[in-house]
């Protein structure tokens, strides 16, 4: 597999509409109006594409020197994502035999009986596990994800996210900072200032969408979109 090239990576989100530019604003689940939307959806839909998607994850991974026995989606939106890296990257391995590695799946919303193992996945992860969110805004999910599996004995080695949308939480604090004093560490395949600063210069995008946006990370930013266009 060829080393992640981070370029070509931000080329296919663009060429695949995975951020949307809005006139009008949508409301996030964060309950965040938004004048922009990073969705995944269309690539995860797609069975070519998400071959393409799972080839970046792994090449990332390794261009990190990380080793992990299990790769596990936050539920729901990174499930196929890190299911279908997981059989990708079991089969690469040396040691792939059967009961070598597990094909875990964890559940949107918590079963109230059972073990706890069963309560938060159907197949738990085994061994050292890096988790994928797809896209963070204020990473409520992707902090509960890690929560439960660290409750259940899972060995989290580190969380992935294909794209940060580089917000600051209500309190104050970047996804980043809360996820690394959990002692995760946290990697951003791309994060959607950089993809801006690529999107404005390709696109001719009308000047109140870039009001807009820029307006937004005015109020929520870990940066100013303006410092990032320089």
């Amino acid at each position: 597999m060829s080393r992640f090239n981070q370029k070509e990576f931000n080329d296919f989100i663009i060429k695949h509409n995975v951020i949307s530019l809005l006139k009008e604003p949508i409301t996030l689940r964060s309950g965040r109006s938004s004048f922009f939307y990073v969705n995944f959806r269309g690539i995860c839909n797609d069975v070519y594409l998400i071959d393409r998607l799972t080839d970046y994850i792994i090449s990332f991974v390794e261009g990190l020197g990380l080793r992990p026995d299990c790769f596990y989606g936050v539920p729901e939106g990174a499930t196929k994502l890190a299911i279908i890296t997981q059989y990708k990257w079991a089969r690469r391995q040396s040691n792939y035999r059967m009961g070598s590695h597990a094909l875990p799946m964890g559940r949107g919303k918590e079963k109230k009986h059972g073990e706890k193992k069963d309560r938060y996945f159907l197949g738990m992860p085994k061994g050292d596990t890096i988790v994928i969110e797809d896209v963070i805004t204020t990473g409520s999910s992707l902090i509960a994800t890690i929560d439960n599996l660290k409750r259940v004995g899972v060995d989290v080695i580190s969380a992935i996210v294909i794209t940060d949308r580089m917000e600051r939480r209500d309190d104050g604090k970047g996804v980043r900072q809360i996820i690394e004093k959990m002692g995760i560490p946290y990697y951003a395949m791309s994060n959607v200032l950089e993809l801006f600063r690529e999107i404005f210069a390709k696109r001719g995008i009308e000047e109140g969408i870039r009001r807009n946006i820029s307006a937004y990370f005015e109020r929520y930013g870990v940066e100013k979109l303006s410092q990032i266009m320089r």
